[in-house]
């Protein structure tokens, strides 16, 4: 299994390179050369296998010969040991058509958990076994950074930097990433928002000196193998629903189109998804794009769904390159037009992202009222994310096809925001219970290039 840029521009890698590299060197994505096919038989043996046995055949195809089966077998064990459901990624009943996607019974409570902790694993066993160290340096709304400071805690191999918009992200979402006491973990408050510290990330990757000075790989959604994790539960859910024999549709609140891109990916391996929704807060660039073909930036509104306050949509590029038929120049214009505000998609590739992509959006007072209205009419009470995806999946319902609502992170997570809608606060589990009471260990830094490569590499050479 071979992995090109979408740039067009990069070196050629297998899985692991493509793992441990993280941003391609022309500034691209990496995405399979080919992507592999299930028959409607292969889909149909899922059926009644444990969620590990599913990853292991969705994902086996894609690892090529990096890892051995026994060795595969194990890191998916290890990464989903600690999950607090055995289903991993349940399915909840909210009417006659419509399913909720549990994707919050991971160590720190949101769907970041299933791809984390597997990235964490493969890494651990990539480097233990060639003696290398790496400099992880992530960017994150909220459940990125605390899912990678939970993955890769205490490992010798990998020291871990997280970007986070000081000010911006949840007190259950920042006390994730700052409470931890293990050295090899750094938690950054940059002075900006997510897309400052997203673009900062890239900057670093685009800087070869510094990337290469201090082997800099990626934990973001940027990182192939992180929308290979997500892959897994299109396939665990469609199947609990009927699949391969009939059609599913999905609901994914998304503002950086990692996890949505993931179901396209399981839709061309051949799993019968009829429509995939992108459901986004007032931050709606991608609503707006997939709406009029034009994809242009405008300003960050804090939210209270704050991981989708997002305008520069990273994994967007992945569909664009397959929607304009895998041409690595086109696409590499079109990131060149963002750099300047924004750039139209062709008529063409526009049609092409329609034939999968649907999409919704809802203001904050919707938002509050959707989790309200989920748990007066279910008893389910929903996180700001998942609530915008409940909605937006209701009015995407046909009557016909069942539609599946990503549920992306536990509602103890943003507790103002859905106690203010439904004046019940929602508690942590209790193994999170001292939360509030653990100390902080932050450093906040100036939205500059300079100085965080600085700090950065001052860190890693204690």
């Amino acid at each position: 299994m071979r992995y090109i840029s979408t740039r067009g521009n990069a070196p050629v890698l297998n899985f692991e390179e493509a793992m441990l590299t993280g941003l391609a060197r022309d500034g691209g994505l990496y995405v399979p050369e080919s992507i592999p096919q299930m028959s409607a038989g292969d889909i149909k043996a899922l059926r009644g296998l444990s969620y590990e046995e599913i990853a292991f055949r969705v994902m086996r195809p894609f690892i090529g010969d990096t890892f051995t089966d026994a060795e595969f077998r194990e890191i998916i064990a290890k990464a989903y040991a600690g999950f607090g459901h055995d289903a991993r990624a349940p399915l909840v009943q909210l009417d006659s058509n419509h399913y909720l996607l549990e994707l919050f019974h991971g160590p720190t409570l949101a769907f970041k958990d299933f791809a984390m902790q597997l990235i964490g694993q493969l890494f651990q066993a990539a480097l233990g076994r060639s003696g290398e160290r790496v400099t992880i340096v992530g960017a994150t709304s909220g459940d990125t950074g605390s899912a990678a400071i939970e993955a890769f805690k205490g490992l010798d191999a990998v020291d871990v930097f997280i970007l986070y918009p000081h000010g911006r992200v949840s007190e259950v979402q920042r006390r994730q990433m700052t409470t931890p006491s293990e050295s090899n973990v750094h938690a950054l408050a940059v002075d900006g928002h997510f897309d400052d510290c997203q673009a900062r990330l890239k900057d670093m990757f685009n800087d070869f000196e510094f990337r290469d000075g201090v082997r800099l790989a990626g934990v973001n959604s940027i990182n192939w193998a992180r929308v290979l994790a997500q892959v897994v539960y299109y396939f665990s859910s469609a199947v609990s629903l009927g699949a391969p024999d009939r059609k599913v549709s999905f609901t994914v609140p998304t503002g950086n189109f990692g996890d949505i891109f993931a179901g396209f990916i399981a839709k061309k391996m051949g799993l019968p998804i009829d429509r995939l929704v992108v459901a986004t807060n007032q931050n709606d660039i991608l609503h707006r794009c997939l709406s009029t073909g034009a994809y242009q930036t405008s300003q960050v509104h804090p939210s209270i769904s704050p991981s989708m306050d997002i305008q520069v949509s990273s994994n967007f590029e992945r569909a664009l390159f397959y929607a304009y038929g895998k041409d690595g120049k086109a696409v590499a214009q079109l990131m060149a037009e963002l750099k300047e505000g924004g750039f139209s998609v062709s008529q063409g590739a526009l049609q092409a992202l329609r034939e999968h992509f649907d999409s919704g959006r809802l203001s904050e007072e919707e938002t509050s009222a959707a989790i309200a209205d989920m748990q007066a009419r279910t008893g389910e009470i929903l996180c700001p994310h998942s609530a915008i995806a409940a909605k937006v999946g209701d009015q995407h319902q046909d009557g016909a096809t069942p539609m599946i609502s990503l549920a992306t992170a536990h509602p103890a997570k943003f507790p103002d925001a859905v106690e203010a809608a439904t004046a019940i606060r929602p508690g942590l589990p209790k193994r999170m219970a001292d939360l509030y009471d653990r100390s902080e260990r932050v450093t906040q830094v100036a939205n500059d290039l300079t100085a965080l490569e600085a700090l950065i590499q001052k860190r890693i050479a204690r």
